[in-house]
């Protein structure tokens, strides 16, 4: 049996044309000889009333005393819609087809509501279906506890359940159908000459999506590649071969080594703020309360340095109520920016070539933009810049590296 795992995104699902073409590509596998297990994000995005936002946003109107456990029923719900709707669809077009939730197909979790961590996938209750010719189609972004309470994965959870499915089911491949072509060498919306790339491995497409490139959830990604499953990113809308994702891709036949590929891509995450925070020299007692106390708030800390006198680093826009509270509470004065945006340039081909840096710093300069901080690892630079320039730097990167056509 030939297992195939096709995920569907929210906007693949959102409407009757869109689903149209989900059909078309689950018949297609069907037609190749395949037997496909699909998996399902919700309806449409943000303000369409099945989206997870939607329900969220619903959910929060009722107040901070929600329970975690009823909050994850009722942000499942929108997964189970479409799984259901999907699966009478097929039906309808003569294709024997059942609907289940994540924890009917096998998905069990930990109790931690709302992020729980997948701990076994059971593969029976799919390769049952599938010997009787029946199509799975499972809800992404959920599990159910070994209590049998439901749970949700967190953001990217849908990505996390087809790559748990593909290595329970030992799958030729997991398709991730989106509504791009593949995954590109930057935002295209922001950077008109990003293109598609044809190959990439694990790491590299890792080192994007931890740098804020919208691609596959990482932890999806650790997944595929301890079960060495290949991923195929492709578009529901168009023919296009999409990225392959797998350890090392070549054609087979005459094998032709060029240059390694420097950068793979440039990455960027918005709604960054920076906080400087001074106190006495070598405070060892202080500077390990200022980084505990910001732990216990929930705020989770990126590009730190660390000075004898001074504390920089940057944290997401969303945790700046808790971090300022937290700072108070500890009595610490801190200087605080907003505003601001991290950007990236990513390839495992860095790993050991002097001037990487300085061609960053180059490039950036004489486009006129600012780096306010800096961070890197043997497959990524990444340079703090004002949210104002972005589009600036992101661009100057992109053809600095000559990452076009």
């Amino acid at each position: 049996m030939k297992i195939v795992v096709q995920k569907f995104g929210g906007t693949s699902v959102a409407t009757p044309s869109a689903r149209n073409q989900v059909l078309k590509r689950i018949v297609q596998a069907k037609a190749d000889g395949q037997s496909p297990v699909v998996v399902l994000s919700a309806i449409g995005q943000k303000g369409d009333p099945y989206a997870t936002d939607t329900l969220l946003e619903l959910i929060n109107d009722a107040g901070p005393s929600v329970p975690k456990r009823e909050r994850d029923l009722l942000l499942s719900c929108g997964e189970v819609i479409s799984c259901a709707l999907l699966s009478a669809l097929l039906v309808g077009k003569g294709y024997p087809a059942r609907a289940l939730t994540g924890g009917q197909a096998g998905i069990i979790t930990n109790t931690e509501f709302g992020n729980a961590r997948i701990v076994e996938v059971l593969p029976e209750p799919l390769l049952a279906l599938l010997k009787k010719g029946i199509i799975p189609v499972v809800a992404g972004f959920q599990g159910r506890t070994p209590a049998g309470d439901i749970t949700t994965l967190g953001r990217g959870g849908s990505d996390t359940t087809a790559a748990a499915l593909g290595a329970a089911l030992d799958a030729e491949t997991v398709e991730i159908f989106t509504d791009v072509d593949g995954i590109m060498t930057a935002d295209p919306h922001i950077v008109g000459e990003a293109h598609t790339l044809a190959t990439l491995t694990y790491e590299e497409v890792a080192q994007l999506a931890y740098q804020g490139a919208k691609i596959i959830h990482p932890r999806a990604l650790e997944l595929a590649k301890q079960y060495s499953i290949p991923i195929k990113v492709r578009s529901t809308f168009s023919d296009q071969p999409g990225t392959l994702v797998a350890h090392g891709v070549h054609s087979p036949g005459r094998l032709h080594l060029g240059p390694d590929r420097l950068i793979t891509g440039i990455a960027h995450l918005p709604n960054i703020a920076q906080i400087k925070v001074q106190f006495a020299a070598n405070d060892k007692q202080r500077e390990t309360e200022l980084f505990e106390s910001l732990a216990q708030a929930g705020v989770s800390i990126d590009l730190i340095n660390v000075f004898p006198e001074t504390k920089i680093f940057t944290i997401s826009e969303s945790s700046l109520p808790a971090a300022r509270h937290a700072l108070a509470a500890a009595k610490f004065e801190a200087a605080i920016t907003d505003g601001l945006a991290k950007v990236s340039v990513v390839g495992m081909g860095m790993r050991g070539v002097p001037g990487v840096m300085a061609k960053v710093v180059n490039i950036l300069n004489s486009t006129g933009v600012e780096i306010l901080q800096t961070a890197d690892s043997h497959a990524t630079i990444s340079c703090l810049v004002r949210a104002s320039d972005t589009q600036k730097a992101l661009c100057a990167l992109h053809k600095g590296f000559n990452l076009g056509k």
